[in-house]
This record gives structure tokens, C-alpha cells and sequence, in this order.
């Protein structure tokens, strides 16, 4: 199945039908009154496989995945970082929506979860080399607690690959001087 998708305004949207309908089953996109809203790493993860093709506007012209990307990354400089997070994850069968709360780039559900119960992990991806604030860290370390889901550290490496880390929580200091979590 290949889809027709089209750039309207800063979305890629595949209209309403059966390709829309079995994208949305399978985790991509939100559904709309326009059809199915891809995000960008979606749109570009889906023309990357042959599963989608992209025209500017309806009947436009088809973009390319460099031209996507390029007109992506003019609208979001960690897009390509963002990309390869959400590559890695979906090849390893993970269904990976939208994050929220600050850095806080997906949501990532556990295998055979999607549909059926919330998303496990809160994903907070980065550059290698670059500079991230422990206040940052804390904040997202928060809201995964609040929320109740597994934080995970997503550093992409200079070479493309990601590596993960698991964050399970701070340990503070008590006010006796011992360690509790």
C-alpha cells in the first residue's frame, strides 16, 4: 500500500480512505476532519519506506525525502535528530506518538500496547555534545513520575545511531543525612 499524502501549511496530511484508516491502526498520525495529520517524523519515516508519497498541496507535485526534509528542518533545527529516535524505535516494533512537558519528545508504547493501555515510557531525546541543563532533566524526570511512565534518555550519536538510557528517579538527600529515593 502506498498512500497519497500532501504539505498543507507545515502538515502532511493523508486524506480520509482505507491507506489513512490502516496508517491511523497502526499508530501514525492523529485523526482530523482533514484526514490523518502525520507528524513530520512520521512523514518522513513513511516516505523513507515507500509507504507514502508527499505532493505539494493536493495534486502538486511529489516531494522527495530530502526535499521533505530540508523543508522540515527549516521549521524545526533537531528534526533529523528526532527522525532517527523515532526510526530506531518504530524498527524495534515500538508504536511512538508525540511527547509532552518540556524535552519531552515521545511517547513510546510498549509492544502490543497501542489501543489497549497509555503509553509505558516518556522519551527525552538528544545530541551527542550537546549541553543539557539537570534542571531540565528533573523537569522531565517529573513529569514522568506524574504521569506514571518510565523516563528514557535517547542520545543520538555523531554517526547517526542511538543509544538509550533508562532514568529511574533521584535519590535526595533526607533531612537525617541518608540517601532515599
Amino acid at each position: 500500500m502506498r498512500a497519497r499524502a500532501y504539505l498543507s501549511d507545515d502538515k502532511v496530511i493523508v486524506p480520509d480512505g482505507r491507506e489513512s484508516d490502516e496508517l491511523a491502526r497502526r499508530g501514525y498520525g492523529s485523526k482530523s476532519s482533514e484526514g490523518l495529520i502525520l507528524e513530520p517524523w512520521e512523514a518522513l519515516y513513511l516516505v523513507e519506506k515507500g509507504r507514502i508519497e508527499v505532493q505539494e498541496g493536493p495534486g502538486g507535485p511529489i516531494v522527495d525525502f530530502q526535499e521533505l526534509l530540508r523543508f522540515f528542518k527549516a521549521r524545526d533545527e533537531w528534526i533529523w535528530a528526532k527522525f532517527l529516535i523515532y526510526r530506531d524505535l518504530r524498527e524495534r516494533g515500538y508504536v511512538v506518538k508525540k511527547g509532552f512537558g518540556p524535552g519531552l519528545t515521545f511517547r513510546l508504547y510498549d509492544r502490543g500496547d497501542y489501543g489497549k493501555k497509555p503509553a509505558k515510557f516518556l522519551v527525552y531525546g538528544i545530541l551527542e555534545g550537546s549541553p543539557v541543563k539537570v534542571s531540565d532533566l528533573e523537569e522531565a524526570m517529573r513529569e514522568a513520575q506524574a504521569s506514571d511512565k518510565e523516563l528514557i534518555l535517547a542520545v543520538v550519536e555523531r554517526r547517526g545511531e542511538v543509544i538509550y538510557y533508562s532514568l529511574g528517579g533521584w535519590i535526595k538527600p533526607s533531612p537525617a543525612g541518608r540517601e532515599t529515593s
